[in-house]
């Protein structure tokens, strides 16, 4: 049986923090921590498959970076669950953005995107 796409409902929500020790300013490399959770408010299961990331720095260069899987994992995700992850990225400015989708395939086979909306990498005090 086909189900409706209405009955998958995926929540995604991002914190970021800059990583000082981690970067070098001087040489023009930033580094960022996002944390993601992912929570399915649907009523079926599914696994997130893959990736795709589109990030932009401060000087609005963007780079499109696609993958299988969240840090070596493809985890499935029941109804009223969440899957919780943290990775990071480098940018060449103290600022830009992060945006993209997880390719997903429904208990019933059904593939989908649930969408990432964009998210703001800062170093401290750069925006106001």
């Amino acid at each position: 049986m086909n189900q409706n796409l209405d009955d998958y409902n995926f929540a995604v929500e991002v914190t970021s923090n800059f990583l000082p020790e981690q970067s070098d300013p001087q040489r023009q490399r930033y580094v960022f921590a996002y944390h993601i959770t992912i929570t399915n408010c649907g009523n079926l299961s599914a696994q997130l498959l893959a990736r795709t990331w589109i990030i932009t720095n401060g000087d609005g260069k963007a780079h499109e970076i696609s993958g299988a899987g969240v840090v070596g994992q493809q985890p499935f995700i029941g109804p009223g669950q969440q899957h919780q992850y943290t990775s990071g990225a480098v940018l060449e400015t103290e600022v830009g953005s992060m945006r993209g989708y997880y390719k997903m395939k429904g208990e019933d086979g059904q593939m989908f995107n649930a969408d990432i909306k964009p998210f703001t990498l800062s170093c401290p005090n750069v925006l106001h």
